[in-house]
């Protein structure tokens, strides 16, 4: 059982829009998990057995070729919402980049619950849709940008996502990587020398600082948004 009304992205996942009465029927639904870096939760092409919020951490979303190949198709951070409603397969596999907790629910009792309350539906839909936009720009980034652009496309993500932990100055945004580079250039499929050159070079322009491996700067976004085309 989890204590919904404390929860720390409370006003920020997807039960959001449920009342009081509402989050405690969930809560004891649910429970909270640690999973650690490396850690798979979920498997690709296995049943879906559970969906869960993330509450700390970051994941990511992974699938592979019958040769062994792996392809990051998404990153997922506290407050998204990972696994299947309403499905019983996997599209891909839900592994932890890092430390991180999710609230975790029985996707049956889950599915169940969701389907007695539309304000819970309507928020998987609008969910669901975001994800597929992401999944489009995703897309693009992969396909076809090239690697200065696909880095400055990935650091002002991360700007949006990771908002609030770094310093935000005027034009200036200051963020931590929750990952290091190697992972970057996992996600961007790069290797990580092209990735440091790019961060480099970006340093060089005065684009951004890097006051340390993890620690990112951005001094000119607008011009960070025209690298990233």
């Amino acid at each position: 059982m989890t204590d919904c009304a404390t929860c720390v992205v409370r006003n920020r996942a997807i039960c959001a829009s449920l009342n009081p009465a509402e989050l405690a029927a969930l809560g004891k639904m649910g429970r909270r998990q640690k999973v650690r870096q490396g850690q798979t939760l979920l498997w690709e092409g296995d049943g879906a057995p559970v969906v869960a919020n993330v509450l700390e951490g970051v994941l990511k979303l992974v699938v592979s070729a019958a040769d062994g190949r792996e392809q990051i198709v998404g990153v997922v951070f506290p407050s998204d919402f990972i696994g299947r409603p309403f499905g019983k397969e996997s599209p891909y596999s839900v592994t932890a980049m890092t430390d991180a907790e999710v609230c975790i629910f029985n996707r049956n009792n889950f599915d169940e619950f969701a389907s007695s309350h539309p304000d819970l539906q309507q928020k998987l839909l609008r969910r669901t849709l975001d994800e597929l936009d992401r999944a489009r720009h995703w897309m693009m980034l992969l396909g076809r940008k090239s690697a200065s652009e696909k880095v400055a496309s990935f650091l002002l993500e991360m700007s949006e996502r990771l908002s609030g932990q770094g310093c935000q100055s005027g034009a200036r945004t200051g963020f931590e990587l929750p990952f290091g580079r190697q992972q970057v250039a996992d996600i961007l499929g790069l290797t990580i020398e092209t990735t440091s050159r790019q961060l480099t070079r970006m340093r060089a322009d005065g684009v951004l600082d890097l006051p340390s491996r993890r620690e990112i700067v951005i001094n000119d976004r607008a011009a960070m948004e025209d690298m990233a085309g």
